[in-house]
């Protein structure tokens, strides 16, 4: 039996847990450990400190031991060929996505705690919500929210591209009947997060979504699920969101800097409140 050279690390604290990690990872030898040890002792620094004091580590990789000791899953830039703006998945510590933390606490406080489970993103012009509720169904998982995003754009659909996933069935091959909730994607780099992508792109979406068989599908995901984002078709491009709005109840109002006319809000605002949603309030994206 070939027997290794034991290294100071066999107590159960947080430091010698981010140095379990880091082993694993293959971000730190055997070698490089004991000296870290040595320099945390006659210092009296931290783990992380004396590594990076000593070269051997980065302030990014401390960020993702420590966000994987407290179950924050994100991503190392390249790690996954996510696009870049998906910053909740590259960038958890940065001012965007703060911004969406504290988005995602208004939208707790004032929807999902009070027993509603889906939520709808509208936006006036095309493509502007997609990349925003990535993003929101990103830090929603993040949280310990069992999350779904449903690609309900069956217009123009986005999702399956910026979670690399196929989008050969999904939404509208249920609403049709001829695929069933089987279709969801389970996102492995998020432990919380599931994607149902918009499926095949139909002639009739407006006619898709108005069936009954939308309500059964959203009955279905609210018994699995914490939380329902619905990515919507923009208003400009049809009444689909109208549909969506309703069943889901709530309503988000994504505008966009400098291109979102403020008449367009209005509007939405007015004929959302008319279908029976409830306009939750609005959000200013730049991504």
């Amino acid at each position: 039996m070939k027997l290794s050279t034991p290294i100071p690390l066999l107590t159960d604290s947080r430091e010698s847990r981010m140095g379990r990690i880091l082993l694993d990872k293959g971000k730190l030898t055997s070698a490089q450990v004991e000296q870290i040890v040595q320099l945390q002792q006659e210092r009296g620094m931290r783990f992380g400190e004396a590594a990076q004091v000593l070269g051997f580590i980065s302030e990014s990789d401390i960020q993702q031991v420590l966000a994987q000791q407290f179950d924050y899953p994100y991503l190392q830039p390249g790690e996954i060929n996510f696009p870049p703006q998906l910053v909740a998945a590259y960038q958890p510590f940065s001012k965007q996505v703060e911004t969406l933390r504290a988005i995602r606490s208004q939208l707790m406080m004032q929807w999902f705690s009070a027993g509603h489970k889906a939520l709808a993103l509208v936006s006036a012009n095309p493509e502007e919500s997609s990349m925003f509720a990535a993003n929101l169904a990103v830090v929603f998982s993040q949280l310990g929210e069992h999350t779904v995003l449903v690609d309900g754009n069956l217009r123009s659909p986005l999702q399956h591209e910026l979670f690399r996933l196929g989008n050969r069935q999904g939404l509208s091959d249920i609403l049709a009947g001829r695929a069933g909730l089987e279709t969801l994607c389970k996102v492995d780099s998020f432990l919380n997060l599931s994607v149902l992508p918009a499926g095949t792109i139909a002639p009739n979406p407006q006619e898709l979504l108005g069936r009954p068989a939308f309500k059964a599908i959203n009955d279905g995901l609210s018994s699995s699920f914490d939380v329902i984002l619905y990515d919507v078709s923009a208003y400009s491009t049809g009444t689909d969101a109208l549909a969506i709005a309703s069943l889901s109840g709530g309503v988000l109002l994504i505008a966009r800097k400098n291109k979102t006319r403020l008449a367009d809000l209005n509007e939405m605002n007015e004929q959302l409140g008319r279908s029976g949603a409830k306009v939750i309030g609005s959000v200013l994206v730049d991504f």
